[in-house]
């Protein structure tokens, strides 16, 4: 029997959150936000630690046009979503 040590599972736990934001992140409903989002998710996923994961995913669960609206400077974001990854996605954006 194998036994798996306590990072090999967190690794794994990543990779699957990894999987599934990239599924996410190309699904949003509109080309825009499949192009910005999407895009990002692509290039900076697989560099994204633990935290900015959940960051990511938290801003994933917001609707689209509010999203998107943050990211190219329409509206202000909330506190709780103006974080490290929501300017990570601005400064993507930025460079297409």
């Amino acid at each position: 029997m194998e036994v798996l040590y306590p990072i090999q599972t967190m690794d794994k736990n990543l990779d699957q959150q990894r999987k599934r934001i990239l599924f996410r992140a190309h699904r949003r409903g509109t080309k825009e936000s499949d192009m910005v989002i999407g895009g990002f998710a692509k290039a900076f996923v697989v560099g994204l630690n633990s935290a900015q994961l959940d960051r990511f995913e938290a801003l994933l669960d917001q609707n689209d046009p509010d999203v998107l609206g943050w990211v190219i400077g329409i509206d202000a974001p909330p506190e709780k979503f103006n974080t490290d990854v929501l300017e990570m996605i601005k400064n993507f954006k930025n460079e297409l």
